[in-house]
């Protein structure tokens, strides 16, 4: 069995809810491993701040910060430039019966800080609710912060791009841009 058929396997029959959070971080952060490091470096699993009243689920450091990149790492370089992405959170929310709404958001909102940049992932067992896409078009508003949302869905089409020679971060640019067109 290919890697991307093993993470396909290991998403699909990962449970839902409290039961399969821990093995959906696992998963979730392999295979974004897998996509993106490098040109990103590997994360920084359950940081958290100095206090230690914030824990962030993986943070990707993005030291793609001069022109003079290669093919793979051209989109991480444009990220940092536009949206200063010096590093890329990502929370995981492995939901079942509750929903993924505004809060959650927020949530991911007040965990991106001025040094690390304005770009956020979400990566979601289900799709936000109605609240949840609200709330991020309203921290953009405010905050010029993109907050993302990835499903299993789009873990599986990057994980194909990958196989197809492809660079997955193409994937990361267009639902930047699609938020883009969307907010209002």
């Amino acid at each position: 069995m290919s890697q991307v058929n093993a993470f396909i396997l290991q998403l699909d029959t990962c449970p839902l809810g409290s039961g399969g959070w821990v093995q959906f971080e696992n998963i979730c952060t392999d295979i974004l491993s897998f996509l993106f490091v490098p040109p990103l470096s590997s994360p920084n699993l359950q940081s958290r701040t100095y206090s230690g009243v914030n824990r962030r689920d993986a943070i990707y450091p993005n030291r793609n910060i001069t022109p003079n990149t290669t093919v793979n790492s051209q989109n991480w370089h444009h990220l940092f430039l536009e949206l200063n992405a010096r590093m890329i959170l990502v929370e995981f929310k492995n939901y079942d019966a509750t929903e993924i709404g505004h809060e959650e958001v927020n949530q991911t909102r007040n965990y991106i800080t001025n040094p690390m940049g304005r770009l956020g992932i979400m990566v979601c067992s289900k799709t936000p609710n109605e609240a949840a896409h609200r709330q991020r078009n309203t921290v953009f508003t405010q905050d010029q912060k993109v907050i993302l949302f990835l499903n299993k869905a789009h873990l599986k089409e990057m994980l194909a791009m990958k196989e197809r020679g492809e660079d997955p971060s193409d994937f990361i640019i267009d639902l930047v841009e699609r938020f883009y067109m969307q907010h209002e």
